[in-house]
């Protein structure tokens, strides 16, 4: 425990400093309406946490709701990528509305995310305090703010992190779920949860799936994944259908393992929209507000089951259709034309690495360090040097060079240490981190690197596996500079927006910039990002 929290205890220093729906009609968009209306009066992002870009194609036929309404019908960018290495939830979410990577946001990995115990949950939530102090810099939100006062936000998802970071540290309506079954926020945003949101939570909406089971939603012919494959969910309910416990406390916790916790979250945000009364503002002078959802059922699903599951095939297809409904129910509230649906993901998956084809070289492998850690320990020791001097976690290598008397020492210690990581089983390269800063220009995996963290940071070293292989915890996993982990769905739809697909490379960082010219605010400082054709 102690080399894990030495390692992220110097990283944290310098982050401190540094059921099926009919398709979805097609949003109203013509010329007249937007000579009324220079901006819409709502921009929506949904975020579906994990969603891979070729889900698109490899359930293309069999998608019938929402992402296949805005794909098909908005503007579509194939080839869009986190370009930054690690390619989890907090570092993602942060790029969306912020247009900057990671080295500038501050957040450059899940463990230095939101936690927060100075900022517990209200109302006697389950879960531990979380806010956006680590966040550095600013979001669409507060350029839209600065624009126009009364411009309104509301941010909502399962996760703390991913209802969080998509809207900096502003100090909007933002909410996530505890496993109680409430929807809740924490300190840093409010003192006591607003009528409106204790209206929802008094629904109990959660008691309607407990004792219910997640079946297939088409007939069984219509899947071609195997529904009996043992290392999903690590040998324990890998076929359908999944039950949920009659309990309806236990039923808080379980609901987050299936597809139902998408539809409490989109209900919940219906709910927010209508008692915020966002995007209600109507005429040349109106407002524009914001809302920011992200969905966390593809993910949980993905990490116990596997991006190439039966589990994740069905969870594709109810996705669709949960953001079917959810648009449908928006567009009865709210006109279409004056709306403008951003859809994207945080990061991709990989296959999980014992169901990876047999002819796959290097062979995909779980990796691990530990076997290599004490004879690190002892040539620090050798060298009379705190032995938690140079630390790893996961795929970099941190070190205090303060803790060396002798320069000499401290690189000879670091190389040893290094020439030993390159002998695991399942590493592709270790690479200095300021000597790879250097070949950005040409090399991908560099680049992405790059983007992780700001050159002064005390990484000295980063890691990347074999294609496919992991660092083990979850059955499959993402986090690599991989394409696989990068490439995620960009669609655009609605007012401003042209159809088509575009087949340029862009990145997640390119979102807040378009948004913001499309809106017409200033972006208030420099970012990664550019804007977006849309026309």
């Amino acid at each position: 425990m102690k080399r894990s929290l030495y390692g992220l205890s110097l990283l944290f220093a310098v982050a401190c400093m540094a059921g099926a729906a009919a398709p979805v009609p097609p949003p109203v968009s013509s010329k007249s309406a937007e000579g009324a209306q220079q901006k819409p009066s709502l921009v929506v992002l949904i975020t579906i946490d994990q969603f891979r870009a070729d889900y698109l194609e490899r359930y293309g036929a069999q998608l019938t709701g929402g992402i296949a309404r805005l794909a098909r019908g908005g503007a579509r960018f194939a080839d869009a990528h986190h370009d930054h290495a690690i390619t989890e939830t907090a570092p993602g979410h942060a790029t969306l509305l912020s247009g900057r990577f990671p080295r500038s946001t501050g957040i450059m990995m899940n463990a230095i995310g939101v936690d927060d115990p100075s900022a517990p949950l209200v109302a006697g939530g389950y879960g531990p305090g979380a806010s956006p102090t680590r966040f550095r810099g600013t979001t669409l939100v507060d350029w839209m703010t600065a624009a126009d006062k009364r411009s309104r936000t509301l941010s909502v998802s399962m996760k703390d992190r991913s209802a969080i970071l998509p809207v900096g540290r502003s100090k909007a309506d933002v909410y996530w779920y505890s496993i109680d079954g409430r929807f809740l926020t924490s300190t840093y945003y409010r003192k006591d949860l607003p009528p409106w949101v204790s209206a929802f939570n008094e629904r109990q909406m959660v008691a309607k799936y407990a004792g219910t089971s997640w079946s297939l939603l088409l007939p069984d012919s219509a899947y071609a994944e195997k529904d009996s494959v043992p290392i999903e969910m690590a040998g324990r309910d890998f076929v359908f259908p999944h039950k949920v416990t009659e309990d309806v406390i236990d039923a808080g916790a379980m609901v987050r393992i299936t597809p139902f916790i998408d539809d409490m979250v989109l209900a919940f945000a219906l709910h927010g929209v209508e008692s915020l009364k966002l995007g209600a503002g109507t005429g040349a002078n109106a407002q524009t507000d914001l809302l920011a959802v992200s969905l966390s059922a593809t993910d949980v699903i993905g990490h116990n089951y596997g991006p190439d599951s039966r589990e994740m095939h069905d969870q594709v297809l109810r996705v669709d259709r949960a953001v079917g409904v959810f648009l449908d129910s928006l567009y009865k509230m709210r006109d279409s034309s004056s709306i403008t649906v951003v859809l994207t993901s945080d990061h991709g998956v990989g296959t999980i690495p014992e169901l990876a084809p047999a002819s796959m070289q290097p062979t995909p492998r779980r990796v691990s360090l530990a076997p290599i850690i004490p004879a690190l320990r002892d040539k620090l020791r050798a060298l009379k040097v705190d032995t938690f001097a140079i630390e790893t976690d996961v795929n970099i290598v941190l070190a205090d060079r303060r803790l060396f008397k002798k320069s000499a020492d401290f690189e000879a210690a670091l190389d040893f240490f290094l020439a030993q990581i390159r002998t695991v089983p399942g590493v592709a390269r270790v690479d200095r981190f300021q000597q790879l800063l250097a070949d950005s220009a040409s090399d991908v995996i560099a680049r992405r690197w790059g983007h992780q963290f700001p050159a002064d940071v005390n990484v000295e070293a980063v890691i990347t596996l074999d294609p496919l292989s992991t660092w083990g915890g979850n059955i499959a996993s993402h986090g690599s500079p991989r394409d696989y982990d990068s490439h995620v769905p960009l669609l655009f739809s609605g007012f401003g927006v042209t159809p088509g697909v575009r087949s340029q490379f862009v990145r997640t960082v390119d979102i807040a910039p378009t948004l913001a010219q499309l809106l017409g605010v200033k972006v208030l400082e420099r970012v990664d990002g550019v804007a977006l054709p849309l026309k």
